[in-house]
């Protein structure tokens, strides 16, 4: 299933709590805020923003990593486009 994932960078302090939890889909750039990777896009233009075809474990791995934020940076919505993160 597609999923869009968002990182507020005016929310992001750089904790990199994301990367840690899930270096797959998430990194810090240059200016230390994180920006959500998909493996299948090269595309450079809206490094906060992505919409990626996910397994149910990396769904999983993907809230667990966006739980971990402190300031709650990142949001997650279902392919219907409803949020399911945070709630």
């Amino acid at each position: 299933m597609k999923y869009r994932v968002v990182v507020d960078p005016d929310l992001c302090i750089g904790a990199a709590s994301c990367v840690t939890v899930d270096p797959a889909h998430f990194a810090l750039n240059e200016e230390n805020k994180a920006v959500v990777l998909d493996p299948d896009v090269q595309d450079e233009a809206r490094p906060y923003e992505r919409t990626m075809e996910l397994s149910e474990d990396q769904k999983d791995t993907l809230i667990l990593a966006a739980q971990s934020c402190p300031t709650l940076a990142i949001f997650i919505y279902d392919p219907e486009g409803k949020q399911i993160f945070p709630e």
